[in-house]
């Protein structure tokens, strides 16, 4: 998977997010089904950042981008901080 795919999983998973809580709002689903989803959207999407930025540091220190490896769990700092949290 490259940077580019990695970008398209974000803004998909992103949109997953919006859909989701879209569906809550107008009752299409229960909140403990949104909750459920949204874990998993969110636990993707950490991975996705956590990929991408090691790629990108890998590729600046002049090492192959295609190693890194996901981890669960991984990328959660990232996202708190982009949060606010």
């Amino acid at each position: 998977m490259d940077d580019k795919e990695i970008l398209a999983n974000i803004d998909d998973l992103i949109q997953t997010e919006h859909e989701l809580r879209t569906k809550l709002a107008s009752g299409e689903i229960s909140g403990a089904e949104e909750h459920a989803r949204l874990a998993a959207a969110e636990q993707a999407l950490d991975q996705c950042w956590d990929l991408l930025r090691q790629r990108r540091a890998r590729r600046e220190f002049g090492q192959n981008p295609e190693v890194p490896a996901v981890t669960p769990g991984s990328g959660r700092a990232h996202r708190e901080v982009r949060r606010g949290r």
